[in-house]
């Protein structure tokens, strides 16, 4: 117990780091499904951000904008790659 005269808000904050502390390290399911959750979504988004792009390819290349199949493709391939690196990173660290 703390001396009566310490102030709640030094308890507190002694409290929450001995929190993070003993709480530093996942276990394994939670890494395990965090990370099947961050690269699933990344090969859900790729596919079917690529199976878009081929329906509307005809009105894309019609359209007036400057944003063609190329630069939409890599918007698409670089989301997705990050949603898996963030799944491997989640994995490992």
């Amino acid at each position: 117990m703390a001396p009566p005269d310490t102030p709640i808000r030094e308890l507190r904050l002694k409290d929450a780091k001995q929190a993070l502390e003993e709480d530093k390290y996942d276990c394994t399911a939670c890494r395990l499904t965090g990370s099947a959750a961050f690269v699933g979504l990344g090969v859900y988004s790729y596919y079917t951000g690529m199976r878009n792009l081929r329906k509307q390819e005809q009105v894309i290349m019609n359209s007036t904008t400057k944003y063609k199949m190329g630069s939409r493709k890599l918007g698409i391939a670089t989301i997705s790659a990050s949603l898996v690196g963030v799944g491997v990173y989640r994995l490992f660290n």
